[in-house]
């Protein structure tokens, strides 16, 4: 090649990239997609805290990227169309809520980098090959549920309670496991002198039907942190209200629903660690050398209002242990 045709492909090579203001060529805005199952209004806040750490390591949402929301509003037939809408938006990297919207998009996409912002039970669930060494193009942050604490806690604030209904979505467990796990939180209350009695929820009709099924002389509620229940978590608590039961769910959703209390992982916590790995995935790093990290934090909130209406005294010792206290 002489000097002049090297000279006009090196001017027609500058001419085509696209610069900014000052000559400078443009930067790369990313394009995040965000899939969940529940519905805007209840993911608020944890869409806020997931930007709240993009924003903390210095991305501006419209300069740095822009978000691609999808949401199932519970209706989890939905998660594999939705899934396959955000491989087809050519998005740089995709975050989830929860590990049904995970495994929709671990089946939609094996290339596409996926984030989870918190799921349970992800190596059994085979969304990932092991917590240090993911493998695959999926990472992010693991549940960690002490089903056990819940249950030390609801007895410690009611001592008296000795009959409880443990709410909980089957699909939630993968098959073989669910009498698995069911027989554990089982022997786990026979342990604190309570007879547990599971009752399942599919879908968000089945609240009413399934507080139909409570037997006579329940006195406790304990309700597992299930997207079908996070989003149908006022209902329950006013039905649960209504029958005076004592109740604790599993996250921070449900003592803001009025419940009586609830234990759980500081889940904002973690959806603000999550954008750690989407900061490091946009900058080359590959989901599946980046191992799952899990919870650091877990949050005990009582809600004194709802202590009242049931003329319950919480103990002093057990408020002092208290995250936050809701009066």
């Amino acid at each position: 090649m002489d000097r002049r045709m090297f000279l006009g492909t090196l001017a027609g090579g500058l001419l085509a990239a696209p610069l900014a203001a000052g000559g400078q060529p443009a930067k790369k805005v990313y394009r995040i997609g965000f899939l969940d199952f529940i519905s805007p209004d209840v993911l608020h806040a944890n869409s806020k805290d997931f930007l709240s750490g993009l924003h903390n390591l210095a991305y501006v949402e419209g300069r740095d990227f822009i978000m691609e929301y999808r949401f199932a509003a519970g209706h989890k037939e939905r998660l594999p169309e939705l899934a396959a809408d955000l491989v087809r938006a050519n998005v740089d990297v995709i975050v989830t809520y929860g590990t049904p919207p995970t495994m929709a998009l671990k089946r939609a996409t094996q290339t596409i980098p996926i984030v989870f912002l918190s799921a349970a039970d992800v190596v059994e669930k085979g969304i990932v090959a092991s917590l240090a060494q993911p493998g695959g193009n999926v990472t992010g942050l693991q549940l960690h549920m002490d089903e056990t604490k819940v249950l030390q806690l609801l007895k410690e604030a009611v001592p008296t309670v000795a009959r409880v209904v443990f709410l909980y979505d089957p699909a939630v467990f993968p098959g073989e496991f669910l009498e698995t796990a069911l027989q554990r939180r089982r022997a786990e209350a026979q342990a604190l002198n309570v007879e547990l009695h599971p009752v399942a929820v599919r879908d968000r009709n089945g609240v009413g039907p399934a507080f139909a099924e409570f037997a006579r002389g329940t006195n406790g509620l304990w309700v597992e942190a299930a997207d079908v229940l996070v989003m149908t978590s006022g209902q329950v608590c006013s039905l649960a209200l209504q029958r005076r039961l004592a109740a604790i769910g599993y996250g921070f959703w449900f003592a803001n629903a009025g419940f009586l209390m609830s234990y759980g992982e500081d889940v904002r916590d973690m959806h603000r660690r999550a954008a750690g790995f989407v900061d490091k995935i946009l900058k080359g790093a590959k989901p599946g050398d980046l191992p799952v990290e899990q919870p650091t934090k877990f949050d005990l909130i009582i809600n004194l209002k709802t202590a009242k209406a049931l003329g319950l005294t919480i103990p002093p010792a057990l408020l002092q242990r208290a995250d936050q206290v809701i009066e």
